[in-house]
C-alpha cells in the first residue's frame, strides 16, 4: 500500500466526484490534504484524524488570485508541497456551431488556464520535495466524440501540457501525469446541465459504450492518482493514461 506519511498533497475540485474521493485516499493514506473547492459546506465535510491533517480553501480556481490563495494556505498550514492534483474540472454539450465565445472560454478557463497557472504558482515548492503533479484528463482527451467539441479540446490541451510540463521539469526533479477517466458517476453531467432522466439514460448507455460493461467508480480513479503520485511510479512522467474500461479501445457507437 501507498504511504504518504509526512507529504502534503493540493486537491482541488475536492468538494465532489473525483476530487473530493481523491482528497479522502490521500488522508487515509497518511499525507497532509489542502482540499480547494467552491463548497466550502462539502468541503468540511472531508474529515481528518486528527482534523489538523486536512485543510479546507473555498477558492474559485479560474480567480486571479487563486494560485497563490491555495499554495500560500499550504505552506500556512503545512510548511511543505509534496502532490498537486488537479481534479477541478466542467464539462459543456455542443458542436462547433452551437458552441458560443462564453462557453469555450469557461471549459477553457477551467480545464486548461487554471491547471496551467497552479502549476505554475507550485512549481518551486515542488522542486524542493522532488513532488509531482497528477492531473485529472479524460477519455475525451485522448478521442473524439460529436457533440462535445470545447470540452474534448480542453482535456487534449490539459493532455499535452501535462507533457509539456514533464519535459520542461523533468531535470528539475518534478514529475508530471494525467488520468484520462471513461463515464465516472459523478456529478459532473448533472452539473454541466444534463436533466435526472437524461443523466440515468446516459449511465444505462455507458454499460454497452464501455467494454467492461459499466461506468466507473470515483474511488477506482482515486487509486490510479495515488499510485502516480507514490514512490512506486517513480519513473513515469508525461504520461495520459486511460482509466474508462476499455472506452478509448472502440469506433464511436
Amino acid at each position: 500500500m501507498f504511504s504518504f506519511n509526512g507529504q502534503t498533497a493540493i486537491v482541488t475540485g475536492a468538494s465532489s466526484g473525483i476530487g473530493r474521493a481523491t482528497a479522502r485516499a490521500f488522508l487515509r493514506h497518511g499525507a497532509h490534504v489542502v482540499a480547494v473547492g467552491r463548497d466550502r459546506e462539502a468541503l468540511a465535510a472531508i474529515v481528518a484524524d486528527p482534523p489538523t491533517r486536512v485543510c479546507h480553501v473555498g477558492a474559485d480556481v479560474t480567480a486571479s488570485d487563486a494560485p497563490a490563495q491555495i499554495v500560500d494556505a499550504t505552506l500556512a498550514a503545512f510548511g511543505r508541497l509534496d502532490v498537486l492534483v488537479n481534479a477541478a474540472g466542467v464539462i459543456a454539450t455542443g458542436a462547433i456551431e452551437s458552441t458560443d465565445d462564453e462557453v469555450w472560454d469557461r471549459m477553457m478557463g477551467i480545464n486548461v488556464r487554471a491547471p496551467f497557472r497552479l502549476m505554475r504558482a507550485a512549481f518551486p515548492h515542488l522542486e524542493r520535495t522532488n513532488g509531482n503533479v497528477v492531473n485529472v484528463s479524460s477519455v475525451n482527451g485522448l478521442r473524439s466524440f460529436p457533440g462535445v467539441t470545447a470540452y474534448c479540446t480542453s482535456k487534449a490541451a490539459l493532455d499535452h501540457l501535462t507533457r509539456c510540463a514533464a519535459l520542461d521539469w523533468a531535470s528539475r526533479g518534478v514529475r508530471v501525469n494525467a488520468v484520462n477517466p471513461g463515464v465516472t458517476v459523478t456529478n459532473l453531467h448533472r452539473r454541466g446541465g444534463m436533466a435526472e432522466d437524461a443523466y440515468a439514460a446516459f449511465l444505462e448507455r455507458a454499460n454497452a459504450t464501455h467494454p467492461l460493461g459499466r461506468p466507473g467508480d470515483p474511488d477506482e480513479i482515486a487509486s490510479l492518482i495515488l499510485y502516480l503520485a507514490s514512490s512506486e511510479a517513480s519513473w513515469m512522467t508525461g504520461e495520459t493514461i486511460p482509466i474508462d474500461g476499455g472506452r478509448h479501445l472502440t469506433c464511436a457507437r
